[in-house]
């Protein structure tokens, strides 16, 4: 995640620059907001792989002397399905509405749409926990070898 970070460490340089280059010449507050938001938006991005490349370490396409053989096996937990992100539309959906019809009805819209969100944020935080505390020793591979159905090529 090294080279991405350093991707996305460029791209908010660039706004960064553009956005003081623009305010400066400009004084048109708009565009000077929307290159500052776009700053913020990528720096956001390239912090976050900052950090995974510092807790995960290198992944083998970080590294010159790789081969594929490095990159086999499971890639990571996906969910199966999950119904947060229909709701999640829903109270968009319904908070838009609010904006249009009356403020009780967008409030409502918020409090689904939040819920949803921390529904779909938490849904699987417990997933590592619960699977390293459960009891049984062949049992608990098996379903861990069933549950991984995503395997690199």
């Amino acid at each position: 995640m090294r080279t991405e970070a350093r991707l996305f460490t460029g791209v908010a340089a660039f706004f960064a620059v553009t956005a003081a280059g623009y305010g400066w010449f400009s004084h048109e507050p708009a565009g000077t907001a929307a290159l500052t938001v776009a700053f913020l938006m990528a720096s956001l991005v390239a912090f976050f792989l900052r950090v995974q490349y510092r807790k995960r370490g290198p992944r083998a396409q970080d590294r010159d002397d790789a081969e594929v053989q490095d990159t086999a096996g499971p890639l990571d937990f996906f969910p199966p399905h999950s119904p947060w992100p229909v709701v999640t539309a829903l109270g968009a959906v319904v908070l838009a509405l609010g904006i249009v019809y009356g403020l009780w009805l967008a409030l409502i819209g918020f409090g689904v749409l939040a819920a949803a969100v921390l529904g779909l944020v938490l849904q699987y935080a417990g997933r590592d926990a619960q699977r390293s505390s459960s009891p049984g020793g062949e049992a608990d591979s098996s379903h861990r070898a069933s549950s991984t159905s995503t395997r690199s090529p």
